[in-house]
This record gives C-alpha cells, sequence and structure tokens, in this order.
C-alpha cells in the first residue's frame, strides 16, 4: 500500500478538532498507542499497540506489525508500507526476537476525510503534531493525495508548527540521544 504523508507541529489541538469539523472530517476514535521500533537493516519495523479510549473504558485493538519505507523530507512524501498480523509478520521476518530500538507512545485522535487520515498527535517526550495520510488507489491517485494534503495544510496552516521530515522515533532518539536507525 501507498500514501502520501505530511507531519507538522501543531500549535492548537482544541482549534484544529474544530476546523477538521468544519472541513467535514469525521472523528474516528481516540487512541493510546505505542510503537516499539526495531533495528532492521533496510527501512522501519514497528509494532503498533493500540487501546481505545471509550467512555465504558478502554478497548484494546489488535496489534499490528508495520513494515515501511519513506524519505526523510519536511514536504509531502510517498510512503510505502505493508501492516501484518503478529503471526504474518513471524511468517515474513522470521520467529527470532528482533533488537529493539525505541518505543513511542503517543495519544492519538483520528479523523477521516474522504481517503485522508488526519492524525492529532501528543506525543510523550516530544510534543503535539499534526499528521495527513492520504491513500494512494485506482480511484485516489498519488496527484489527489497531493492535493488532499495541500487542501488540509492550507485549511489548517495558521494552526502549523514547523514541518517534520522524519518519524517520530527519529525525533524521539535524538532527543535521548540514542544512535538513529538507518532508513534505507
Amino acid at each position: 500500500m501507498r500514501n502520501v504523508e505530511y507531519k507538522a507541529e501543531l500549535r492548537d489541538h482544541d482549534l484544529a478538532r474544530a476546523i477538521c469539523a468544519r472541513l467535514g472530517a469525521r472523528h474516528v476514535v481516540t487512541m493510546r498507542q505505542t510503537d516499539t521500533y526495531y533495528r532492521v537493516a533496510n527501512g522501519r519495523l514497528k509494532k503498533r499497540e493500540s487501546v481505545i479510549i471509550e467512555p465504558d473504558g478502554p478497548i484494546e485493538e489488535p496489534t499490528e506489525i508495520i513494515y515501511y519505507h519513506r524519505a526523510n523530507k519536511s514536504e509531502p512524501k510517498v510512503s510505502t508500507f505493508t501492516c501484518y498480523s503478529e503471526d504474518e509478520a513471524r511468517e515474513h521476518f522470521g520467529t527470532r526476537e528482533l533488537p529493539i530500538w525505541l518505543a513511542v507512545r503517543k495519544t492519538r485522535s483520528l479523523w477521516m476525510l474522504g481517503p485522508t487520515r488526519i492524525h492529532l498527535d501528543t506525543v510523550e517526550d516530544l510534543g503535539t503534531f499534526i499528521e495527513f495520510e492520504s491513500m494512494i488507489s485506482k480511484s485516489h491517485t498519488q496527484a489527489r493525495a497531493r492535493e488532499a494534503n495541500e487542501t488540509l495544510r492550507a485549511a489548517l496552516a495558521p494552526l502549523l508548527g514547523e514541518p517534520i521530515a522524519c518519524s517520530y522515533s527519529d525525533l524521539l532518539a535524538l532527543e535521548l540521544e540514542t544512535e538513529p536507525v538507518p532508513t534505507e
């Protein structure tokens, strides 16, 4: 699968939610996520554990293993990724434990606007961010995915801080002064 992604610092969560609603985006869920990153020779590999925050108590989601490639650049970029169940990941990557690099913990508010995911993230030890992920498909081409990102960037421009070129894991590694994992 592929998408066009953009990430930036977020200056105001409440106003971002209001603008998302005004644009017609639908709030899907708020969750706590832990992404455990592994040291791999090529690309990025993370285990995502998610708990949905509900008034009646938390709901644990199935664990996902996500393998992806994405350039580290601050403008919208194409990401190629595959999501695996834990069983599928064992079949693909083997049964030996991979070396853990670090874990990123965040609270994510997920909004949808057509085929575009809007993430309003509060990342432990890093701050608040916004991320757009617009899926690429036959009916939603890469050009249309880029347009969707640009539309959202324009609508939310007053709330956007510095664009972020890398993953939260890279930012956290810098914060913790941990050796980065090679991306390619």
